[in-house]
């Protein structure tokens, strides 16, 4: 069983940044992707970003340029540095990992971000 916890969401005005943390604790074994997904209200959750254990990233479409993803591998962390904010991407912002060999998912409860001045 894994457990995440997001953090640094918030309340911030356009333009500016935050930086999301994503913690993992339990049994993380073998290769697997962490990823940062966002839900507008009335709206499906999107992607934003994936990592994988091997540092491989990708990106959204829309997180291209203004979103980095990193992972600290010692403390099993996860980190979304969001830069150029706009009001579009006021949305929850959910963890997730993924592990290839038993294809199992985790999400963490979310973190709400806001962006209005």
């Amino acid at each position: 069983q894994v457990q995440l916890v997001e953090s640094g969401g918030g309340l911030v005005q356009p333009g500016g940044s935050l930086r999301l943390s994503c913690a993992a604790s339990g049994s993380i074994l073998g290769f697997n992707v962490m990823g940062w997904y966002r839900q507008l209200p009335g709206k499906q959750r999107e992607l934003v970003a994936t990592i994988t254990s091997s540092a491989t990233t990708y990106y959204a479409d829309f997180a291209k340029g203004r979103f980095t993803i990193s992972r600290d591998s010692a403390t099993n962390t996860a980190y979304l540095q969001m830069n150029s904010l706009k009001p579009e991407d006021t949305a929850v912002y959910y963890c997730n990992i993924y592990f290839r060999l038993t294809r199992a998912k985790y999400w963490g409860q979310g973190t709400p971000v806001t962006v209005s001045s």
